[in-house]
C-alpha cells in the first residue's frame, strides 16, 4: 500500500540574548495567537484555577489571576523564577496577592518578568489546611511592540520644541547681555555674536535630536526583531510523490541579524504525554478535516509520519514540540494534499472529517457532537455568549447510546482528553487539556523544581490511571479575542479514539 511521508523542520525566529542558552537558537511559543496562560492545579491540598496574562513586551508586567475552589486560603504568595536551571531553585522575595472584597476566592497579583524565556510563577497558599505550593509554566516571549498613542507624541513634541527653543534662547541671551551692566543695551557686536551662538546652539541641538532619533530607532528596530513569529515548517515534494520537510539552517536568537546561521539540534526535545511531537492538520478554510498525528524521528535528524486518507484541500499545519529546558513551541506551515490511499490510522493518531464551519448551522454555536455508536459529547456551558479575555472552564459530559454517563472513557495519552481550539480565519490556534494549556512536559519540569516535590518527571496530580475515568471533562481556557471558533475534544473510549466537534461565537 502506498503512503505519503512527511518529514519536518523548523524555520526559527530571533529572540534577544537574555533567553536561556537552551532556547536560543529556537525562539517560539506555544499555541498561535494565544498567549496567556490557564492552569487548574493542586497547590497542597488546595484546588487552584491560575490565569497568567502574559505582557505583550518583555520586560513587561504580567497579571496574575487565582481563584480558589475552597474558601479555606487564607493568603496566596506570588514569585517570578526560571523554570529549570539555578534560578528555579532560589525563589526571589514572594509578592501576596490581592484578595478581592467581592469574592473572597478570587486572588489579583502583577509581576515583572524581567527576561525572555522559560519561566514559572511559583504560588504558595497557606490556608486552614495548611501550606501547599504549585508552579505555573509561562513562556515569556516578546509579542509585539507598543505604539506610542498618537496624542502623547503630539504633546512631547511640542515639550520637544518648547525645551529646544528654550535653549537656543539662553545661549543666545548669555552670549548677548551675560556681560553687560544692568540697563546698557547690547551693542551691535555683541548681537551678531549672540546670532552666531544661536545657530551654533540650533546645529548642536539639532544634531542631538538626530543622533537621539537614530539610536532609538536602532534600538527600537532592534527589539523589533526579536518579536516571537511563529516558526515555519517548509514542504517540498520528492520524485517518488513523498511530501518532505528538510531541517534548513535558521538564525541564532540573539536579537543581531547578522549573526551566522545555524542549524536546529531536534536532540533537545523532551516526550510531551509520550510523544516528541504531535501534529495537526486543519483543512482550511472550512476547518472540515482535522489530523492529530504523531511524527517519529528519522535518520537525518528530522521528523517523519505517515499520512492518512486524508480529503485533498489545503492544510494548515500545526507542530508542537517541547525544549528539554520546558520551552514549547508551535511551528506552522501549510501543504496542500492530492488524493491519496493513505495509510490506516493506528495508535494514537486520530482525525475526523465533519462539515464545513461555514454551512454549520449557520455559524451558531453547538451544543452537542455526535460520536460513533450513537453516543453523544455534550457542552454543558456556563453561558449563552461567550466574551474574548475571560478565563473560563469549558465542561463537557460523555453520553452513550442510551443518553446515559458514559462508562467506558479511558485515558488517551495519559489524560482524561485533548482538545484543539482554531479560530476560523486560523489566527488562534490552541492545544489544551484538563490540566489547562500549559504542556505536560512543561508542567512536570515546573513541579519538579519545588522544593518537597515527590517524583520528578511524574505528571503527579495530573496523570490519569490506566483504566477507565470519568465522563466528565473540563478544560481551563479563555478566548483571547472576539471571532468564530471551531472547538475538537478527543477522547477515547473502549480502545477506540473519538473527536467531538463543536462551533463557538466569541463576543
Amino acid at each position: 500500500m502506498r503512503h505519503t511521508s512527511i518529514r519536518f523542520s523548523v524555520l526559527s525566529t530571533a529572540l534577544p540574548t537574555l533567553l536561556l542558552v537552551l532556547v536560543s537558537a529556537i525562539p517560539a511559543s506555544a499555541h498561535i495567537g494565544s498567549p496567556d496562560v490557564f492552569l487548574q492545579g493542586d497547590a497542597g491540598p488546595y484546588r487552584l484555577f491560575v490565569t497568567v496574562r502574559v505582557p505583550q513586551v518583555i520586560p513587561g508586567i504580567a497579571e496574575i489571576e487565582i481563584r480558589s475552589e475552597s474558601n479555606d486560603v487564607r493568603e496566596i504568595r506570588v514569585a517570578p523564577m526560571q523554570l529549570t536551571g539555578p534560578g528555579s531553585q532560589y525563589a526571589p522575595t514572594p509578592d501576596v496577592a490581592q484578595r478581592s472584597t467581592a469574592d473572597p476566592q478570587f486572588f489579583t497579583a502583577s509581576l515583572w518578568l524581567m527576561e525572555f524565556g522559560s519561566l514559572q510563577v511559583r504560588i504558595a497558599a497557606n490556608g486552614a489546611r495548611g501550606k501547599g505550593e504549585l508552579a505555573v509554566p509561562v513562556p515569556a516571549v516578546a509579542q509585539g511592540t507598543l505604539p506610542m498613542q498618537r496624542s502623547l507624541g503630539t504633546l512631547l513634541f511640542l515639550l520637544m520644541l518648547v525645551l529646544a527653543l528654550a535653549l537656543i534662547s539662553i545661549v543666545a541671551a548669555a552670549v548677548r547681555e551675560g556681560n553687560l551692566e544692568p540697563g546698557v543695551d547690547p551693542s551691535p557686536p555683541s548681537v551678531r555674536s549672540s546670532r552666531v551662538a544661536a545657530a551654533i546652539a540650533a546645529f548642536v541641538v539639532v544634531a542631538l535630536l538626530y543622533l537621539g532619533g537614530a539610536w532609538w530607532k536602532v534600538d527600537a528596530d532592534r527589539y523589533a526583531a526579536n518579536v516571537y513569529r511563529p516558526p515555519k515548517i517548509e514542504v517540498s515534494v520528492d520524485e517518488v510523490g513523498h511530501l518532505l520537510l528538510h531541517q534548513q539552517a535558521t538564525r541564532m536568537a540573539s536579537g543581531n541579524p547578522q549573526r551566522p546561521r545555524e542549524r536546529i539540534d531536534f536532540s533537545e526535545l523532551v516526550p510531551d504525554h509520550g510523544h516528541l511531537m504531535h501534529l495537526f492538520l486543519i483543512r482550511m478554510p472550512d476547518i472540515d478535516s482535522f489530523w492529530h498525528l504523531h511524527p517519529e524521528r528519522t535518520a537525518d535528524g528530522g521528523f517523519g509520519a505517515s499520512l492518512p486518507a486524508v480529503p485533498p484541500g489545503r492544510y494548515q499545519l500545526f507542530a508542537d514540540v517541547v525544549l528539554r529546558n520546558g520551552f514549547p513551541i508551535t511551528m506552522t506551515g501549510q501543504i496542500d494534499a492530492p488524493q491519496m490511499r493513505g495509510k490506516p490510522l493506528a495508535g494514537d493518531d486520530s482525525g475526523i472529517v465533519t462539515s464545513a464551519i461555514s454551512s454549520n448551522a449557520t455559524a451558531t454555536d453547538t451544543t452537542q457532537a455526535a460520536l460513533p455508536g450513537g453516543a453523544r459529547m455534550v457542552w454543558e456551558r456556563d453561558a449563552k455568549r461567550f466574551k474574548s479575555g475571560t478565563a473560563l472552564i469549558l465542561r463537557f459530559r460523555v453520553l452513550d447510546g442510551h443518553g446515559e454517563p458514559a462508562t467506558d472513557t479511558q485515558p488517551y495519552m495519559g489524560m482524561a482528553a485533548h482538545a484543539v481550539v482554531i479560530r476560523s480565519d486560523a489566527s488562534v490556534f490552541a492545544h489544551v487539556h484538563p490540566a489547562g494549556s500549559i504542556s505536560m512536559a512543561s508542567f512536570d519540569l515546573a513541579q519538579a523544581s519545588l522544593p518537597d516535590y515527590p517524583v520528578p518527571g511524574a505528571m503527579g496530580s495530573m496523570a490519569m490511571p490506566p483504566e477507565t475515568v470519568p465522563p466528565e471533562i473540563s478544560f481551563p481556557y479563555g478566548f483571547p479575542k472576539p471571532g468564530l471558533y471551531r472547538i475538537f475534544v478527543q477522547i477515547k473510549r473502549s480502545g477506540n479514539v473519538q473527536t467531538a466537534v463543536f462551533v463557538a461565537s466569541v463576543e
